[in-house]
């Protein structure tokens, strides 16, 4: 069957893929876009049925979509793309070298330097190279992720945002004039911020086992025999409420502005985001739990 491709822009023609048979898929469209136009790699494209419609799944079939010889699909042009591997790699490296750099090398920063830190800020610097040398060894180890690619500029725009934020908060908390809180609240604060991590990872790993190797499988995420899985009793994103609490935790034991400010930058895009899976769940599921939030329990 033959099958005519067009751009999204300006709906120009591509050309005809004339090898495609009813059982072809998405995957198999795209193949054959980059055999007319070499540029536009597989994980380049967006297949649609319409200039602005969604993009489809690469396991759909054009025999399930209705097409027929002599139909029109649409590519959009994603530009240029980059691994997710590559770019968290980049993103979390980055934040680790920087507070390191000033945690141990402050006379770069603020002239020589004769006193002492205050014990926490010791413990704020384990604190951030356990998160983002946790975060690397999910990266390589435990995240699945359903696409392989993202735009290229998403990785300039997310390392700014983390490696400006990490010397942000640094410069401050590693400063000779920092005055730190009491005991009570610093060890407080910290339970708080390991128990989050934890729960952090135990979520990331009950999510990677939903999903089967080399797969895009969705099923509902639910609480696994780890209690600190809990929390999807409550959200559809508790990976990103103990985020939340893990910079919360760090804030109250750091006393730090910058921090706080993080946190909330921070738990206001994944917020947005939670908002987003939220409602995707909701639609591709018909027995999703109702009484679920997003985010927060009971409130977002």
């Amino acid at each position: 069957m033959e099958i005519q491709i067009f751009s999204t822009s300006g709906n120009k023609p591509i050309g005809t893929l004339d090898t495609l048979r009813n059982s072809s898929t998405i995957k198999d469209v795209k193949r054959g876009v980059q055999r007319l136009k070499s540029n536009l790699y597989p994980d380049r494209q967006s297949i649609r049925l319409e200039a602005k419609g969604k993009t489809l799944k690469e396991d759909e079939t054009l025999q399930s979509l209705g097409l027929k010889s002599g139909g029109k699909l649409y590519v959009k042009d994603l530009g240029p793309q980059i691994g997710w591997v590559t770019v968290f790699l980049a993103e979390y490296a980055g934040p680790l070298f920087i507070y390191l750099l000033f945690y141990q090398r402050p006379w770069l920063f603020y002239g020589d330097v004769v006193q002492t830190p205050h014990y926490v800020v010791h413990i704020a610097a384990g604190c951030w190279t356990f998160h983002y040398a946790k975060r690397i060894l999910e990266t390589l180890f435990v995240h699945r992720f359903s696409h392989a690619t993202m735009p290229i500029m998403n990785l300039f725009k997310n390392c700014s945002y983390y490696w400006l934020f990490t010397a942000y908060v640094a410069y401050h908390v590693n400063h000779p004039l920092y005055t730190a809180p009491g005991d009570l609240q610093i060890y407080a604060a910290l339970a708080g911020f390991v128990i989050s991590e934890l729960g952090n990872f135990s979520i990331h790993v009950a999510l990677r086992n939903l999903r089967p190797p080399g797969t895009t499988l969705r099923k509902i995420p639910v609480p696994t025999a780890n209690p600190l899985t809990a929390l999807f009793n409550f959200v559809s994103c508790p990976n990103y409420t103990y985020e939340f609490l893990s910079w919360l935790s760090f804030t109250i034991m750091t006393q730090c502005l910058p921090a706080g400010l993080f946190t909330l930058a921070g738990m206001y895009q994944m917020t947005v985001w939670a908002l987003g899976k939220h409602r995707n769940y909701k639609k591709e599921f018909s027995s999703y739990p109702r009484q679920r939030k997003a985010i927060l329990p009971f409130i977002i």
